[in-house]
């Protein structure tokens, strides 16, 4: 009876390690890790196939060199954080070389449903501040860290840096001659303070094709609700005024 037990012991043994061995498991132990789930690579005839396989670099895709093509970049290219969300893209507007160049973190809900950056109560007030320095839409640019709204309008800290990073990018193609940001998403990911200069004092905004002079500010929603806000943004305002005098 012992015999026999032992005999379905040393069978039972024999059927689980030939289970392994079809599942491609040909030692306990090894000195790398192994992702056994991974995908069999492709073998070519007549090409040797290297034990360990280096994993290749991330491609990296060429900036555009001009605000035409950099606008077309962001409408067609599905790597931006932004094609992962449902939302509608609303995209910059102005030309190139304008006097002041306004930069805000995303897309208000009311500006979706507008389709334009800026809108309803916020792009009033919006439009009031322009024309307390002498500006108007028409002569100024528009843009958006991100270009379309996440859902709840969080994004993911990497997100927010790789925006950031093309948006400098965006700046040097467009050559404004001044930067306006607007709220505090966009001046933590643009400009943020080291705590001795204050964020709305007139700074010098750098990237790679040079440096603009900027001023930060809240952002007109936040003064819809804070209406005690206006003076300290009105004081930023006068800076721009300041520096585009002769």
């Amino acid at each position: 009876m012992r015999g026999s037990m032992q005999d379905n012991a040393a069978l039972a043994a024999d059927a689980y390690l030939a289970w392994w061995q079809l599942a491609g498991v040909d030692s306990a132990v090894t000195e790398a890790p192994v992702d056994w789930l991974r995908s069999a690579p492709t073998v070519v005839s007549g090409a040797s196939t290297p034990s360990v396989q280096a994993s290749a670099p991330a491609l990296v895709p060429a900036r555009p060199k001009d605000l035409s093509a950099f606008r077309l970049w962001l409408e067609s290219d599905s790597a931006h954080p932004e094609r992962r969300w449902p939302a509608r893209a609303i995209y910059p507007s102005g030309a190139a070389e304008a006097p002041l160049m306004i930069i805000t973190d995303m897309p208000d809900p009311a500006d979706v449903d507008a389709g334009a950056l800026l809108a309803d109560r916020a792009g009033a007030l919006f439009d009031a501040m322009l024309r307390a320095i002498g500006l108007d839409r028409a002569q100024v640019y528009v843009a958006s860290l991100f270009f379309a709204r996440p859902p709840g309008g969080m994004v993911e800290a990497s997100d927010l840096t790789n925006a950031a990073d093309r948006m400098r990018t965006h700046v040097q193609l467009a050559r404004p001659r001044r930067l306006l940001l607007l709220g505090d998403r966009t001046i933590r990911a643009l400009m943020p303070t080291d705590g001795g200069t204050p964020a709305n004092s007139l700074r010098d905004f750098n990237h790679e094709g040079g440096i603009v002079p900027a001023i930060a500010t809240f952002h007109p929603r936040l003064l819809l609700s804070q209406p005690a806000a206006k003076a300290e943004c009105w004081r930023a305002l006068q800076s721009l005024i300041e520096e585009a005098r002769p």
